[in-house]
């Protein structure tokens, strides 16, 4: 007998226009298969899982009420697209999410026509939609589009800003307000249904049409009287005020795993003729039917590989403590003893460390939402007044708030203290989280201490650095992933802000790291050795300041000089050279070389196989290396 698939409807759909020959009546039972195979795949890759299973329904709805691709969606964020590329002929790549060579994590422009905005940060979807809504208009074309966008982007300014723009134009826009997490309104139950079915229906909107055009026969004040009673009569029954008076309206909220909630209303939008923006509040569940996630405190936002019947995540045993787990108990012994210092985070509490913190210190640890540039801004304001602000900040989320760093931070030199997870690159979440340029657009800035440490050990003495650090910005920069397995002291102790140090003597050449490619310039160092070279490797702790002193004597005591950074052309290495520039030492004919990410995205891979694609691991360095030394010998043994 032949076996029968565990997702016979599912089966039949390989892009949306196969999902729009099916009834209504299969649409739930085909919203079931799409959540099995979307657990069935994260449970192999590793991924974000929560988030997507909450918009199954959504989904499946989405692309049968609308003509995607013409009709363009674009979803917010992204991480919950995983359902969304099922349907949209991606089905037989799912399970290579995140893996080298496959699916990205996040929506792709070059991925998929059925992807029109690529997202992997938050709150940009009514900016990019309003953008193609006018296009659309411009070019005289009838197109929906359509932007899906969770609660928690919502705490971002840029989504107002995006708001109030749609809210003062005539572009039809549609916002779909995805509420998994804060119940922006409690009601969705029948009566909210029924309401929302109405007041988006033709006839509702018909009869709203026609009293604008009595009331504006009416004199002036009376016209504003009835239209501001109308919005508010409905602000109250659906609790959408807010988004009324940005100029939208608003529908709902609705049961978004109610597909019969759903589907008249979004049909009724889809038909409407009226011009300006509208808001479909939908309240949706974080982990909808998968009990483990259910259950989840974090409701699985994020999960390496998982047995599919327990739930249980199948993480490896670390050999040594994350980066951000001893920036966090380093801050905690520092707090101890400090009660000025207080920590800053934009809605990643876990993902920084600041959870832990704030269990310890829940009075002085501070979550305000996705809103990085009122973070660092927050942070001055409280070091002002004389508190010590830790901003932890991923590299790449901390791009989105540069000018805060430059106007409200560094001119005025406050002492506020930025904590960098994520910097250099970051494996499977690929080039939108790798931090890249940090290095960069910090070190430019006149009166900033940079450090990068080279080990976990050095993040300890770091912490403490940066907490010694009272009149002037400061920051530490530090990758993912664990520590090299190095001894921890028992405390941190402030280092000279400045001054690197020399960890191995040699005297053809000399290696000068900053951050964690120091362990990978030891190695090329015994690579060297074995080929008659003498090797000094130092390392730099300091992006900024530049220990000149050290620079210097590597430049005049060696034949060759390298320096590496796991970071964008533009930043320590390029700082190096301004210096010997400065002082002639590349005048008597040193050769140097600069090691840094290449001037390309990475696309995502285990972070090895990255390194290795941006030239920036043991074998690599050592190749650079004899290039330098003689041009001849370009073998090197291969590392195991």
């Amino acid at each position: 007998m032949e076996n029968q698939s565990e997702t016979p409807l599912l089966d039949r759909v390989r892009v949306p226009s196969d999902l729009r020959q099916l009834p209504e009546s299969d649409l739930q039972d085909l919203a079931d298969d799409l959540r099995q195979e979307t657990i069935s795949a994260v449970s192999i890759t590793g991924g974000h899982l929560g988030a997507g299973l909450g918009v199954v329904e959504l989904t499946v709805a989405l692309h049968y009420i609308f003509d995607t691709p013409s009709d363009r969606l674009i979803w917010d964020v992204g991480h919950q697209s995983y359902p969304h590329k099922i349907l949209t002929g991606r089905r037989d790549r799912i399970r290579t999410l995140r893996q080298p060579g496959g699916l990205s994590g996040f929506t792709k422009r070059s991925e998929s026509e059925f992807d029109p905005f690529g997202a992997a940060h938050a709150s940009t979807s009514v900016s990019a939609g309003l953008g193609m809504a006018v296009a659309r208009d411009l070019s005289k074309k009838t197109n929906n589009v359509i932007c899906v966008i969770g609660d928690g982007a919502m705490t971002a300014g840029m989504v107002y800003e995006a708001m109030n723009n749609a809210g003062s134009m005539d572009s039809r826009l549609i916002v779909i307000l995805n509420d998994n997490d804060m119940s922006i309104a409690k009601p969705v139950g029948a009566m909210s249904a029924y309401l929302s079915r109405l007041i988006s229906s033709p006839s509702y909107r018909n009869f709203r049409q026609t009293a604008k055009k009595i009331a504006h026969r009416l004199p002036a004040s009376f016209e504003r009287t009835a239209k501001r009673m109308e919005e508010y009569a409905r602000g109250m029954a659906t609790g959408g005020t807010l988004f009324e008076e940005l100029g939208f309206y608003y529908i709902g909220p609705i049961d978004g795993h109610r597909l019969d909630h759903l589907l008249p209303v979004l049909r009724n939008v889809r038909d409407a003729k009226t011009p300006g923006p509208v808001l479909i509040h939908v309240v949706t569940e974080k982990g909808r039917g998968y009990h483990p996630a259910e259950q989840s405190e974090d409701k699985y936002h994020g999960v390496g590989r998982f047995d599919i019947i327990t739930g249980a995540q199948n993480k490896g045993k670390a050999k040594a403590p994350s980066y951000t787990r001893v920036f966090a108990d380093s801050l905690i012994a520092e707090a101890e003893q400090d009660s000025s210092i207080v920590a800053v985070t934009a809605a990643m509490p876990s993902g920084t460390g600041l959870d832990l913190f704030a269990d310890r210190f829940p009075n002085r640890c501070f979550d305000v939402g996705i809103a990085e540039q009122h973070a660092v801004t927050f942070a001055g304001g409280l070091a002002t007044e004389g508190y010590k602000p830790f901003v932890a900040i991923y590299s790449t989320f901390l791009q989105r708030a540069y000018d805060q760093v430059v106007h409200d931070i560094a001119i005025q030199g406050l002492p506020v203290r930025f904590a960098i997870d994520r910097a250099g690159l970051v494996g499977a979440d690929g080039p939108t989280h790798a931090g890249s340029f940090d290095l960069n657009y910090l070190t430019c800035l006149p009166g900033f201490v940079v450090m990068a440490p080279s080990d976990e050990a050095e993040l300890r003495h770091m912490v403490a650095t940066a907490v010694a650090i009272d009149d002037r910005p400061s920051a530490i920069r530090y990758s993912r992933g664990e520590g090299v397995g190095v001894a921890m002291p028992d405390k941190g102790e402030a280092l000279e802000i400045g001054k690197g140090r020399i960890v191995q003597e040699g005297t053809n050449i000399a290696l000068l790291s900053l951050g964690t490619r120091l362990s990978e310039c030891l190695l090329a160092a015994e690579q060297l050795a074995a080929k008659g070279y003498s090797v000094t490797v130092a390392d730099a702790r300091f992006a900024k300041p530049i220990d000149e002193d050290l620079v210097q004597k590597l430049a005049a005591e060696h034949d060759a000089l390298i320096t590496v950074e796991e970071g964008a052309e533009g930043g320590f290495g390029s700082h190096v050279l301004g210096l010997l520039s400065r002082t002639g030492a590349l005048d008597a004919g040193l050769k140097i070389r600069t090691l840094t990410l290449p001037d390309r995205f990475i696309d995502h891979d285990a972070p090895f196989a990255m390194y290795a694609a941006a030239g920036l691991n043991a074998p690599q360095i050592a190749e650079v290396a004899l290039a330098l030394l003689d041009s001849n010998v370009t073998e090197l043994p291969a590392r195991a």
